[in-house]
C-alpha cells in the first residue's frame, strides 16, 4: 500500500512539472558584468576584446577573458517554470571548486521590496561542454523580474532560457541592478569567484545584488597582473561610479614597483573624478603559520601602501583598505587557504559593502 501511494505521489510530481517548454534565444537580453562593448568580441559573453586575447603576455588572458565572471542576464517572464541550457566553451573542473561554481548558472528573482532573492542553481552536465537543466517548477505564473548569473571559471557559447509553452521571454521593466555608474573591480582568481559553490556567491556579484548597481569583474585567475591593456580597458568603460584594485596576490615586488602607478594613472587620466579603493592582500589562514608566506604577503602590502601614499598626496579620492579582518579571523573563510569559500566571499562583502557606499555615492538605497 506504502509503495502504491508513494508510486502515485511520484507520478503526480512528475506531472506538475512535465509541462511543454519553449525555448528562447538570450541575445537580446540586457547583459550585465561586460566592460567592452559587444563589437569589440566575437563572442557575447566575452569579458575582454578580441584584440588582447592572445597579445596580452603572450595570450595569458586567451582563457580567462573568455569566462563570463560577474555577467548576468535581466529579464522578465510570467512562467510557471525556468530552465536553461547552454554551451561551455572549457568544460571547466577543478579540485577546489564545485562544477556548480566554475560552471553552473544561478538565478534569482526581484522581490516587492527591492532586494533580490535566489531561486535556483543550474547544474552543469561535467561530462559534456553541452548542459540542460531545470531550475524551479510548479511556480504561480505571475510575472516576475530575473537575474541570471553566468559561470565564474568557464564561459558561455550559446544560451537558451525555457519557459512555459505560450510565455514570453520580456525586457526587464525595472533598471536594476542599475547599469549606470558601475563598480569596476580588477584583480586576481579571488576576484574571478574563485571558489564560491554557485555564481552568485562571488562578492562581486553579492555587491550587485545588494547595491543594486552593476559590478564589471574583471578577476583573472594567477593574472591580476597589472597589464597596461587592461587598464585601457578600464580606462574606457564611460562613467564609472568606483574603481576598486585588488591585485596584489598575483603581483611580485618588481610588477608593484614598475607597473602600479602607471596602470592607476592610464585609468585615472580617464576618469579624474571617479574614486579608487585599493585592497591589501588578506591575512589568509598559511600566513599564521607559513613564516615565507608571512614575509612575502607583508612586503608586498608595504609596497602597495608606500606607492599608494605617494598617489594619495598628489590625486585626490584615493581610498585604501588594509588587511586586517577582510575575511574574519578564525580562519575559517578558504577552501584551501586562500580562495574563499561562501563565507569568505560574504564577509568580504559584509565588509565593502559600507565602504562603497560611503565612497561611491550615488548608489542604490538598499531596502
Amino acid at each position: 500500500m506504502k509503495q502504491t501511494i508513494t508510486a502515485l505521489l511520484v507520478a503526480a510530481a512528475t506531472a506538475l512539472s512535465a509541462t511543454s517548454v519553449t525555448w528562447h534565444p538570450t541575445d537580446n537580453l540586457p547583459l550585465l558584468g561586460k566592460a567592452v562593448d559587444d563589437s569589440s568580441t566575437s563572442n557575447r559573453y566575452q569579458r575582454i576584446p578580441d584584440s588582447l586575447l592572445h597579445t596580452v603576455r603572450g595570450g595569458a588572458l586567451a582563457g580567462l577573458g573568455r569566462n563570463s565572471a560577474g555577467m548576468a542576464l535581466r529579464f522578465a517572464a510570467k512562467t510557471g517554470r525556468v530552465d536553461v541550457k547552454w554551451h561551455s566553451p572549457f568544460k571547466t573542473l577543478m579540485n577546489h571548486q564545485t562544477p556548480t561554481g566554475s560552471r553552473g548558472l544561478d538565478l534569482y528573482t526581484l522581490m516587492p521590496d527591492g532586494t533580490w532573492t535566489f531561486v535556483n542553481s543550474a547544474r552543469p552536465n561535467v561530462n559534456s561542454h553541452n548542459s540542460e537543466a531545470n531550475v524551479i517548477s510548479n511556480m504561480d505564473p505571475v510575472m516576475r523580474e530575473y537575474l541570471l548569473y553566468l559561470p565564474l571559471y568557464d564561459g558561455v557559447d550559446s544560451l537558451f532560457i525555457g519557459l512555459d509553452d505560450g510565455a514570453e521571454l520580456l525586457q526587464p521593466s525595472i533598471d536594476l541592478p542599475a547599469a549606470g555608474k558601475p563598480v569596476i573591480m580588477y584583480g586576481t582568481s579571488i576576484l574571478q569567484g574563485g571558489c564560491a559553490n554557485r555564481a552568485g556567491m562571488a562578492h562581486t556579484n553579492i555587491l550587485a545584488r545588494r547595491l543594486n548597481r552593476e559590478v564589471i569583474n574583471l578577476g583573472f585567475s594567477g593574472n591580476g597582473q597589472l597589464d597596461l591593456e587592461i587598464a585601457r580597458v578600464i580606462a574606457a568603460v564611460p562613467d564609472p561610479g568606483l574603481i576598486v584594485l585588488d591585485f596584489v596576490p598575483n603581483v611580485n615586488e618588481e610588477q608593484i614597483d614598475t607597473l602600479m602607478i602607471p596602470f592607476f594613472e592610464i585609468i585615472r587620466s580617464a576618469h579624474p573624478d571617479v574614486p579608487f579603493l585599493f585592497i591589501e592582500d588578506p591575512n589568509f589562514p598559511h600566513k599564521r603559520f607559513d613564516k615565507a608566506a608571512r614575509h612575502q604577503v607583508d612586503h608586498r602590502n608595504g609596497m602597495m601602501k608606500e606607492r599608494y601614499e605617494k598617489l594619495a598626496a598628489k590625486y585626490g579620492n584615493l581610498h585604501y583598505l588594509p588587511a586586517d579582518h577582510l575575511i574574519g579571523t578564525d580562519n575559517e573563510a578558504t577552501v584551501d587557504g586562500i580562495h574563499f569559500t561562501d563565507l569568505g566571499f560574504m564577509r568580504f562583502a559584509d565588509l565593502l559593502e559600507p565602504i562603497i557606499r560611503r565612497i561611491a555615492l550615488p548608489v542604490s538605497p538598499r531596502q
